[in-house]
């Protein structure tokens, strides 16, 4: 009931800057939490960034002070800006969306930060 498209995936030197994507359409609660989740090869998906409806921000420790996760609730769609990036945030990323009593999740998008 929930769909979730993502953009902005790609390729970027070190160092560089990429802004995510996510908007979701469907059975909307006006109330919930949006955000970012990634998983590099041979890893476990771990999160990188979530924000709730009202505004309130969580972030790995590994892209505090990079990244910055903000939303448009009028939209509900979510952004990732991704500043200073490094190798080590190469992965797959996935938008997640949940509510009260559902979750769901995008179908992923690559970052690959490279030289």
């Amino acid at each position: 009931q929930v769909q979730l498209v993502e953009s902005g995936g790609g390729l970027v030197q070190p160092g560089g800057s990429l802004r995510l994507s996510c908007a979701a359409s469907g059975s909307i609660f006006s109330i919930n939490i949006m955000g970012w989740y990634r998983q590099a090869p041979g890893k476990e998906r771990e999160l990188v960034a979530v924000i709730s409806s009202a505004g309130t921000t969580t972030y790995a420790d590994s892209v505090k002070g990079r990244f910055t996760i903000s939303r448009d609730n009028a939209k509900n769609t979510v952004y990732l800006q991704m500043n200073t990036l490094k190798p080590e945030d190469t992965a797959n990323y996935y938008c997640r969306y949940t509510s009260r009593v559902v979750d769901y999740w995008g179908k992923g998008t690559l970052i690959t930060v490279s030289s």
